[in-house]
């Protein structure tokens, strides 16, 4: 039965949504509007990633192996790159339209909500954490939690990572007055953080391992592309049926040579002490970089002749980051153990499993968005 969760997901993608006549175009593949519903259609496949982990990755003990959901464990990276790419075009955009945007409370509206948004789902784990068993007084695990130095969220990493981003274009862009030179300068950190991610072997705090760094390079492709996107658009345009036919054809060939360095180097390399660890790691990045890319792409490329639309993704759309964070207690509550160590409320039938995380999520979700939204108009009127 869980493999109707993949038709369900084409629907709720594709129902409402109209495919522009022939040398036409999706004149809004790059609105607000279209970017916030495949952003919520993305928030369900990462649950649905997270859940197949949970239930489908080879990794698993073999007595909660149940299979069905293989397509969604490798995946991971590829949805947050529509996320990291999202932003950065999104960010630009907003430089470009608002009057004064990185002067009027650029990091108390933008990268503020973010942060205090992650540290109160975490705080959310850590009452789920104490709630099942765990001594928060060994090692001092409380105060690392509560520090945001070791993650009660385990997939809480996203919203340490992109207040960074946010940051690095903030002052870049702020107080270089070259945009090309700005724009460098984003790409260096980029560069720099995931150099510094494949230096670093697995650990439980920051930088625990590639999933911190192995999706934010469409930021600045992001940024780059909303700075060039008059003389980009055209020349797609023109080349149009080549460039998707291309795109297409190159995402099975560059999905299978990731997993292929993946599985030959290895980001795990230290687990058996094998030698140039970074520069395997940087190999197996480069793959990913690829097929990450390719596939973000070319979803754009069809966005220019699918115009996406219904309540559902609209609803998503409205909900995106708190779903995304907040999902997780679920998914490792009703799993075969929480975080792969606490007791938990075991849910063997898949199916069960995935429509419970999901219909728990959203009003978990709703509550988030409006607390968040109460906040921020206390916040604006004192400020």
């Amino acid at each position: 039965m869980i493999y109707i969760i993949y038709p369900l997901l084409v629907l709720a993608l594709l129902i409402g949504s109209r495919v522009v006549r022939k040398g036409q175009w999706n004149e809004e593949a790059f609105s607000l509007d279209q970017m916030k519903m495949l952003q919520g259609f993305i928030a369900v496949m990462i649950m649905c990633h997270h859940c197949g982990q949970k239930n489908s990755a080879s990794w698993i003990d073999p007595r909660y192996y149940t299979g069905g959901m293989e397509f969604f464990v490798p995946i991971g990276f590829v949805l947050v790159s529509f996320f990291t790419f999202c932003s950065g075009y999104g960010l630009y955009k907003s430089l470009k339209n608002k009057k004064d945007y990185l002067k009027a409370g650029f990091l108390l509206h933008r990268i503020l909500p973010v942060i205090a948004l992650g540290y109160v789902v975490a705080l959310i784990f850590v009452g789920v954490r104490f709630a099942l068993g765990e001594d928060l007084g060994a090692n001092h695990m409380l105060l690392w939690y509560l520090l945001g130095f070791k993650l009660a969220n385990p997939n809480g990493w996203y919203v340490i990572v992109i207040p960074f981003f946010y940051l690095c274009f903030f002052l870049a862009f702020r107080y270089i007055k070259n945009e090309k030179t700005a724009l460098g300068v984003v790409l260096l950190f980029t560069v720099a953080f995931q150099l510094l991610g494949a230096s670093l072997d697995h650990n439980d705090w920051w930088m625990q391992g590639e999933w911190w760094y192995n999706s934010v390079h469409l930021f600045v492709v992001g940024i780059w592309f909303a700075m060039n996107e008059e003389k980009i658009l055209p020349v797609i345009k023109k080349r149009y049926v080549r460039f998707l036919v291309t795109g297409l054809l190159l995402i099975i060939p560059l999905f299978i040579l990731s997993e292929f360095l993946k599985a030959t180097l290895s980001y795990y390399s230290e687990y058996w002490q094998a030698p140039y660890r970074m520069g395997r790691r940087c190999i197996c990045l480069l793959g990913e970089i690829l097929f990450s890319s390719t596939v973000v792409f070319t979803a754009f490329l069809l966005g220019l002749k699918i115009r996406v639309g219904n309540p559902f993704l609209r609803f998503m759309g409205k909900i995106t980051l708190e779903f995304y964070l907040i999902h997780g207690v679920y998914s490792e509550l009703f799993c075969f153990a929480f975080d792969d160590s606490l007791k938990s409320f075991y849910i063997r039938n898949q199916l069960l499993y995935v429509a419970l995380v999901f219909a728990l999520a959203i009003p978990s979700a709703l509550i988030l968005k409006c607390g968040g939204r109460a906040l921020g108009k206390l916040v604006t009127k004192k400020n």
